[in-house]
């Protein structure tokens, strides 16, 4: 994944932790065959049955018309299609303590995995 797509995606995850969670807290591991990146924030969340839609374009779940807390709702559209596009995935998680864990899933590289 060329490094300005990887900014692209962490910076957008980050101004949402930000903007709705008040802070961000970001880290690395591993999941099985893929590296992980979470970006942590202790907001309101994402109701689960809502964490699909908010993945497509234009979709907010902050209704109102004030852009200083609601966004145009293509933040994690375009997080999506550039992990989408590089083998990866983003995934919405529930944090323990409140608060929401936005997971980039990206694929080791093939030598990294032989070396496993």
């Amino acid at each position: 994944m060329p490094q300005t797509a990887l900014v692209r995606v962490l910076d957008n995850l980050i101004d949402n932790a930000l903007r709705y969670g008040g802070c961000a807290e970001v880290g690395v591991e591993h999941r099985g065959d893929q590296g992980a990146i979470i970006v942590g924030d202790r907001g309101p969340g994402i109701p689960t049955e809502r964490r699909k839609e908010v993945l497509e374009p234009f979709v907010r779940l902050e209704e109102s018309r004030n852009r200083d807390l609601g966004g145009s709702g293509l933040g994690l559209a375009i997080v999506r299609q550039i992990l989408d596009a590089h083998g990866g995935a983003l995934c919405l998680e529930d944090r323990e303590g409140g608060g929401l864990n936005a997971v980039v899933l990206l694929p080791l590289a093939l030598a990294e995995r032989k070396a496993a």
